[in-house]
């Protein structure tokens, strides 16, 4: 049985070498949205490469890199870019580095992606907080023997999304002036796009946004008893919506158009997670 415990231990042991801030937040920077971290002050940047045991990303729009650094007074720990199971990478390797941030002492993880948009009343550029999700990829980073040094066999989902978390972010969007969705993420193992037929299925289970990443994440770190917000940027109406085919460059230019308002909402949103998560610590 491969020890995932010790691989993640002696990957989080490496980063905390490399820097003398101990973030208690993680981010996870999706398609398009990596910018953030590059605004960090105090920042070191570590490549996917030189962590040990750590998946390397290899999608368009994912730097592949780590990097520890301050938002404003806030660590945080800042993965520019993400592994995803279509690049051929198993379950357990997806959670991977959820696991590594739980063994670096983080207890809160505010994950984002790049959704195609199901919900009529998005649009693009829409920026959409997950309230749940819906996993279609078949697979769950828990399969196989559980390590009860990560956590019970059976972790509750019911609460996958922190409801203080997501108010948190709601009142840092009434703050800028920003408008702020929330919905339901259906997700699927890719790399293709959805079919109109597919879309219109997922419409009617329940589904807002759909991608392809996320979910496994989430479901790691709920087993960590790490909190989660999740915010979905809809990059791109879903198939079948608009009478256009959907690409990958779609997908990075509204990124890089919703960059700042999606920044100055993650700038608002995080000194309220670490005050509340100071406040749980006391």
């Amino acid at each position: 049985m491969t020890d995932h415990f010790t691989l993640a231990e002696t990957a989080a042991q490496s980063i905390l070498q490399r820097t003398c801030l101990r973030p208690q937040i993680g981010l996870v920077l999706g398609s398009g949205l990596g910018g953030f971290a590059d605004s960090l002050n105090d920042s070191a940047k570590i490549p996917y490469a030189e962590i040990p045991n750590f998946p390397l990303s290899t999608a368009l729009g994912h730097a592949g890199q780590l990097v520890i650094g301050k938002a404003g007074d806030v660590p945080v720990a800042a993965m520019q870019g993400r592994v995803h199971l279509y690049e051929g990478y198993s379950a357990q390797q997806v959670a991977f580095p959820m696991r590594v941030f739980g063994r670096m002492g983080i207890r809160a993880v505010i994950l984002t992606n790049a959704a195609g948009g199901i919900n009529l009343n998005y649009s693009q550029g829409a920026l959409v907080l997950i309230r749940d999700h819906i996993n279609l990829q078949s697979v769950s980073p828990l399969t196989g023997p559980n390590d009860d040094r990560f956590g019970v066999r059976f972790p509750d989902m019911t609460h996958a999304y922190s409801k203080p978390y997501r108010a948190m972010a709601r009142e840092a969007a009434a703050e800028i002036g920003m408008a702020l969705h929330e919905g339901v993420y259906a997700a699927l193992p890719g790399p293709s796009y959805e079919t109109p037929a597919e879309i219109n299925y997922l419409r009617v289970i329940g589904a807002d946004l759909v991608g392809m990443s996320t979910v496994l994440e989430v479901i790691a770190a709920r087993q960590m008893k790490i909190n989660v917000l999740a915010i979905s940027c809809v990059t791109n109406m879903a198939a079948g919506i608009l009478d256009q085919p959907l690409s990958h460059q779609e997908v990075m230019e509204t990124g890089e158009r919703v960059k700042t308002s999606f920044e100055a909402l993650l700038r608002a949103v995080l000194p309220r997670i670490e005050e509340a998560h100071e406040a749980e610590s006391q």
